[in-house]
């Protein structure tokens, strides 16, 4: 654990192990933090603020323009170590890597663009001002899939404005969050200013993260039943909360689509880190005159998909991260094979030889799939397909939307009118259009509904840790 500047134990000696998804192998233990831990380093974030809120912009920026050329200097090493805790692919590992350094570049220029702004008055003797101040101290939550990117997204922003962090990476992956710490030791970031709680057991440090009045925002990656908790305790305090929660992405394929685009983007949204991402396919809608031939050009790619040890630079997916993600993988598509969905390729897991030492799931697709089915309703993260065929655009529309979540979505049309009207009817917070990968540093990134609230990336991500204080002047 990282606090005020200094790498300590834990206070009760305890420690957690990590261990590789694809190998089973001990990779390390770190200290397992609680709430004593988190409280002294929200206590340190606390008195780093006056200072770090009052340094100028410009100061700011440059050290996180040194973070982002240490990460790409350790590009290689931190593409290993995303691989080996994860389970993530080498390739995709890279970039993870490149993605993460993008957000340190992005905010430390965007971070000297917080602007105020003068109001027109309303009488002579007076002059009317507002001022963009950063929120104050941040607790910021991150989940396993994304270590690293996951981590730089919401952190560089706060930093950029001035806002001292507390961070509690998942518990399956705290590897790659100690190592972009050591980098901002490295590179000479302030005590206090970034603080790292490994924790095995998050609810203690989570509940301190809200109950906790110097923390004044918290920003969550994770399950929609987690999000709800933490909403109901930020309550309690008024406390400003972004939350970034699962979701049910459809990948809707039109008749009139590039039907080879479409089923490359199909694979590469739905197995990208072995579908998971929260933003991956869940659900793939074809239009009924292509769908046949969609399915046949879909399923030959599913089988042309590597699977093994992700620093292998020849495979496309790796294990699944634990016990508990393969057992919901396995059970969505044993609910569907029980509810009549036929078995196109995979559904099984791989135990021969070094597959028996990790939780790998072949990389699946079903058809004759029905809504009422669990992988219909549920977010799998896992590589499994359902392909589902649909009639007209309003249908496939009702479809779509009728869902709790609304994080993102995806369709492929050659149709211009469509893809306009079909994009602002998708109730998501991120739609791609012919695009499998739609995000980017500088765009905005969130949901609607129950998958979240706030954003982070973008201009909009920035405004996330900035309060806005009006003052009139009277003269």
């Amino acid at each position: 654990m990282f606090i005020d500047g200094r790498w300590v134990k834990s206070d009760s000696g305890r420690t957690f192990e990590v261990r590789n998804p694809a190998t089973g192998d001990l990779l390390a233990s770190v200290p397992a933090g609680g709430r004593a831990e988190a409280r002294r380093a929200i206590e340190a974030a606390g008195r780093a603020f006056p200072m770090w809120s009052r340094l100028p912009a410009q100061e700011r920026a440059a050290l996180l323009v040194k973070v982002r050329e240490l990460i790409l200097q350790r590009k290689e090493h931190l593409a290993r170590l995303l691989a080996m805790e994860g389970g993530k692919p080498i390739v995709e590992a890279r970039g993870e890597v490149h993605y993460a350094a993008d957000f340190f570049g992005f905010f430390a220029e965007e971070g000297k663009r917080v602007y105020g702004e003068l109001i027109p008055t309303h009488a002579l003797e007076k002059r009317l001002m507002v001022l963009k101040q950063p929120v104050g101290v941040a607790g910021i939550i991150t989940i396993w899939n994304f270590p690293l990117a996951g981590l730089a997204r919401p952190v560089a922003p706060a930093l950029a404005v001035g806002c001292p962090v507390v961070v509690k990476p998942a518990e399956q992956t705290p590897l790659t969050a100690v190592a972009l710490f050591e980098l901002f030791e490295e590179a000479g970031m302030p005590p206090g200013v970034a603080n790292l709680i490994t924790a095995f057991e998050p609810e203690e440090v989570g509940r301190e993260l809200l109950e906790n009045p110097l923390v004044r925002k918290l920003n969550f990656t994770g399950s929609v039943e987690v999000g709800k908790l933490l909403m109901r305790g930020a309550a309690d305090q008024v406390k400003r909360i972004t939350l970034e929660l699962g979701g049910h992405a459809p990948f809707i394929i039109f008749e009139e689509a590039d039907l080879d685009a479409a089923a490359k983007g199909a694979l590469l949204s739905k197995f990208r880190n072995g579908g998971q991402t929260c933003i991956c396919a869940n659900r793939i809608y074809v239009q009924e005159p292509i769908f046949e031939s969609f399915a046949t050009r879909f399923v030959e790619l599913v089988k042309g998909l590597k699977m093994g040890n992700p620093l292998d630079e020849a495979i496309h997916v790796g294990p699944l991260i634990d016990e508990q993600a393969f057992l919901k993988v396995k059970g969505h598509v044993d609910d569907a094979l029980a509810g009549g969905a036929h078995l196109l390729v995979g559904g099984s897991r791989r135990e021969e030889g070094d597959f028996s030492r990790g939780l790998f799931f072949e990389p699946t697709v079903l058809t004759n799939v029905i809504h009422s089915m669990r992988i219909m309703k549920e977010e799998t993260f896992g590589p499994v397909a359902p392909l589902i065929p649909f009639g007209t655009e309003e249908e496939v529309l009702r479809f779509a939307n009728e869902t709790p979540y609304g994080l993102a979505a995806f369709f492929y049309t050659k149709d211009l009118s469509r893809a306009v009207r079909f994009a602002e009817k998708l109730e998501y917070g991120i739609v791609g259009v012919n695009d499998p990968l739609p995000g980017a540093v500088q765009a905005p990134f969130g949901g609607i509904k129950q998958s979240g609230i706030g954003r982070e990336g973008g201009r909009s991500g920035l405004e996330e840790f900035l309060e806005t204080k009006f003052i009139s002047f009277g003269l």
